[in-house]
């Protein structure tokens, strides 16, 4: 394992005199964004500072640097999933992954009465793609049974799979129970009814152990924001085949090979297809420099600590019924709970004004409302540097915290 206490003095947010509302900051909604550590920062600032340059952009040093160094980031990310280079293309993050897959892949594939499969637990970058995608091509899109705990398996997919579904899209750990699916197995029964299988690893890929090629899945998408590395960049993954026949979402410079008068173009390879214009260039290699990090770390140990974490708040929340835990099992590290009789956001706000961040409401999730019977949940998300003694802090102030209207009058 790790020492958290040393990991934190590496992330400037955690610092003592961080507060909120006169309180010591409890960051408890990574599952959101996550706090960078100084390394991620100092390679950032080094860019603006040190390297300025555009990438594929000119004949001299500065820009021959970055172009070496964004490939190192490429590499590093390849490696963390296991993939191979060219599968990997930088984009703004998950959401615009799934957007590229959707009119990348599924405009230039999909026809009237086609299915696509998602599920009631998506997030809203999981299923509005598809819902457009819908519209634009006549296809349908189809949900996927939850089991009863809110999980997508294998079985309950080939109940509702046909030789017309071309898309299956699911979340490989959803961002409001948090349960991990059998990836692989759902590959296969997508696979062996002609689909893809598209992954959204946003709430896995920072958490667990990822291995594109061995669970052979179509595409995964993720952001580097939640894993410790900047705001508005991550990587669709995709299969070489897939990327070769796909088309480009954005036309531009630098993705180009050559276009004339006439209108004859042509596109480079992927993955500098789908990399039109000046890409967050600081930013993918702050993620290269982020995935340095984790590995240091190690993501087992990273899950390791979390599921500690997840199984010590259920097990001293459990003992008060008016705490309602509705992911009590679920392997990911958040907890979703509401205190009965107590709106969640008024929750929420009642725990920021002791001093501690977390989610509440729908999460991106509006369709789970249904499954769940609740029109709000609150979210407790922890990450590797989150401590015990923070957790017993939340424990704290969300059994002896008083009332909502404290939050306002205090």
């Amino acid at each position: 394992m790790f020492d958290v206490k040393e990991i934190r003095k590496q992330f400037p947010m955690l610092n003592d005199d961080k507060m909120m509302q006169n309180k010591k900051l409890i960051f408890l909604d990574n599952c959101s964004t996550t706090f960078k550590p100084q390394c991620v920062i100092d390679e950032v600032m080094n860019y603006y500072v040190n390297e300025t340059s555009n990438s594929h952009r000119g004949d001299y040093d500065l820009c021959f640097n970055i172009d070496q160094k964004v490939l190192k980031a490429r590499e590093n990310v390849a490696r963390f999933v296991n993939a191979d280079v060219d599968e990997v293309v930088f984009t703004s993050g998950t959401t615009m992954s799934i957007n590229l897959i959707a009119y990348g892949y599924g405009l230039k594939t999909l026809k009237k009465g086609d299915e696509i499969i998602i599920s009631e637990a998506e997030h809203a970058s999981n299923v509005l793609p598809w819902y457009r995608l819908a519209e634009l091509t006549g296809a349908i899109v189809k949900f996927v049974n939850l089991d009863e705990k809110g999980r997508v398996t294998a079985n309950n997919l080939k109940k509702v799979i046909t030789n017309k579904t071309k898309i299956v899209s699911f979340a490989h750990i959803t961002n409001v129970l948090g349960y991990i699916i059998d990836v692989e197995g759902i590959a296969k029964v997508a696979h062996e009814h002609g689909a893809i299988c598209v992954i959204d690893g946003a709430q896995s890929v920072p958490h667990i152990k990822t291995d594109f090629k061995k669970w052979d899945i179509d595409f995964l998408a993720f952001s580097a924001h939640k894993m410790c590395g900047p705001t508005g960049v991550g990587a669709l993954i995709g299969k070489h085949h897939l990327l070769k026949m796909m088309d480009p979402f954005l036309m531009g410079g630098g993705m180009n090979v050559k276009f004339d008068k006439c209108g004859d173009t042509s596109y480079l390879e992927s993955p500098a297809k789908f990399e039109a214009g000046t890409q967050n260039l600081a930013g993918i290699l702050g993620f290269g420099k982020a995935v340095e990090f984790i590995k240091s770390i190690g993501i087992e140990n990273i899950h390791q600590h979390e599921v500690e974490l997840k199984k010590y708040m259920v097990e001293k929340l459990s003992k008060y019924d008016h705490v309602i835990i509705y992911n009590a099992d679920s392997e990911g590290g958040m907890l979703t709970f509401n205190i009965k009789g107590v709106f969640a956001q008024d929750e929420a706000t009642l725990l920021n004004s002791k001093g501690i961040a977390l989610r509440s409401g729908q999460h991106c999730a509006k369709i789970l409302n249904d499954f769940l019977k609740t029109p709000a949940t609150v979210r407790a998300s922890t990450y590797f540097y989150t401590t015990k003694e923070e957790v017993d802090i939340f424990i704290d102030a969300l059994i002896n915290g008083g009332d909502i209207l404290d939050a306002y009058f205090n």
